[in-house]
């Protein structure tokens, strides 16, 4: 049985949704009804934020003129991404087929992203760090100095939901960052306010691949048991 879209099994587990979703950088052009984006933004609102203040803003781009001119900035930044990429060469737990994969979906990427039928752009509201003086003056320039981390944990928890929400739904997307390289134009042309920052581009569509499993390394080789060396 599915869900109103056809897509959704009921008993699809949280978790087969999670060790299936693939990064999906191949979308078929073909328009995504509203009502599925907006069940897609529903889940990510639903995530934790700093202090429930939801300072966040989700850009939807659905207009060809408006993925076109994104689309060409962020083709342009990625090549100098491509660049770095191709510096660092093979991850050592990658095969060379598996490294030319990568590498060719993210060519792809670059020059298809205008071809998405749906951009979505979440951002943050960044407000100037107002601290009382009863914190000692140190712990004060600590928390400053960590605030473009931080700020992070209000937005990416949503980003999430919301590629779990695409991948129960049968949309294919994406995580990528490339746009920031270029952040001031990006902003001019979704008339952003200067307090805003965004912190993810993704393309959203129906996916012309399958979804499935994802390759990982280890877990002994990236989780430790109480200190650095010994393996979980």
């Amino acid at each position: 049985m599915t869900d109103q879209y056809g897509k959704l099994k009921n008993d699809m587990t949280l978790f087969e949704v999670m060790y299936t979703a693939r990064a999906m950088r191949w979308l078929k052009p073909d328009p995504v009804p509203d009502a599925m984006i907006e069940r897609i933004l529903e889940a990510g609102i639903q995530a934790p934020n700093a202090g429930n203040r939801q300072n966040w803003l989700f850009m939807v781009v659905r207009d060809a003129g408006q993925r076109s001119r994104l689309g060409e900035i962020y083709r342009r930044v990625s090549l100098w991404v491509l660049q770095r990429y191709q510096h660092a060469g093979r991850p050592a737990d990658q095969s060379a087929e598996e490294y030319q994969r990568m590498m060719q979906g993210g060519m792809h990427l670059y020059e298809h992203m205008r071809d998405a039928p749906v951009l979505l752009i979440p951002c943050l509201r960044i407000t100037a760090c107002e601290l009382p003086d009863e914190i000692p003056v140190e712990i004060q320039k600590a928390m400053r100095d960590a605030a473009p981390w931080t700020a992070g944990a209000s937005i990416y928890p949503a980003v999430q939901n919301i590629i779990l929400a695409c991948r129960a739904l049968g949309l294919g997307t994406v995580l990528t960052t490339n746009h920031t390289i270029a952040e001031q134009e990006i902003k001019q042309v979704l008339n952003l306010p200067p307090e805003y920052r965004t912190f993810a581009l993704m393309p959203i569509g129906f996916p012309e691949r399958n979804f499935g499993p994802v390759k990982r390394r280890a877990l002994s080789e990236v989780a430790m048991l109480d200190r650095y060396g010994t393996s979980f």
